[in-house]
């Protein structure tokens, strides 16, 4: 059976520039021979995390709306390509809206000490995130906020592409090393053998 390669959109404008790496990601991935499945976080209703604490007992979010399905997905793939632009030095709203809907899962992992997988399957991810800013500070608060949320998931972060100085809609086309980046790290990320990376690859684009 072939991999399966989720890339999740969380730009909140369509054809975005996070949007249009992670397209092309997606398309470096297929071409491994991959299963590959693109969806935008916007079409889906998703609501932000209450803090009432029931995944505390139960492992499972009690709010009712689009989450499930999307979770659905997260749990079936084995790889996941996460793209999101920058905003105030870290995550959009769209994707940190997803990201703490996520401590159903780190209460399992951690306040039930269960786990998803057992025994653990082969699950990696990546992270594409765009920001306007010159500062590469912007990156650091993207790969500390995005390993916490892989780790729940039993995600292995593997990849990493970080650009900054592209803030207009379809700027990210005028950088043509960003858009070959993105192609190699979708396949890098299927073909890789994890077992010998002494570390992600993390590519910063300034």
């Amino acid at each position: 059976m072939s991999v399966k390669v989720l890339g999740i959109s969380t730009s909140p404008r369509t054809g975005g520039n996070s949007d249009i790496l992670l397209l092309r990601a997606l398309e470096g991935a297929e071409s491994t021979g991959a299963q590959i499945e693109y969806i935008r976080l916007t079409d889906y209703k998703i609501g932000p995390c209450i803090e009432c604490n029931a995944c505390y007992t139960t492992g499972r979010c009690k709010l009712e709306d689009d989450y499930p399905q999307l979770l659905e997905k997260l749990l079936d793939t084995d790889h996941l390509i996460f793209a999101t632009p920058i905003f105030y030095m870290t995550v959009c709203a769209q994707a940190k809206m997803l990201i703490d809907r996520g401590q159903c899962l780190w209460a399992r992992k951690y306040v039930l000490k269960k786990q998803l997988f057992n025994p653990e399957r082969d699950r990696r991810a990546m992270v594409i995130a765009v920001g306007g800013s010159k500062s590469t500070k912007q990156f650091d608060s993207i790969r500390r906020t995005m390993k916490a949320y892989f780790d729940p998931l039993q995600m292995q972060y593997i990849a990493g592409l970080f650009v900054n100085k592209v803030d207009e809609s379809g700027d990210i086309k005028k950088h043509p090393s960003a858009l070959d980046e993105a192609f190699r790290l979708g396949s890098l990320m299927v073909t890789t053998d994890v077992l010998s990376m002494q570390k992600p690859v993390d590519i910063e684009l300034t």
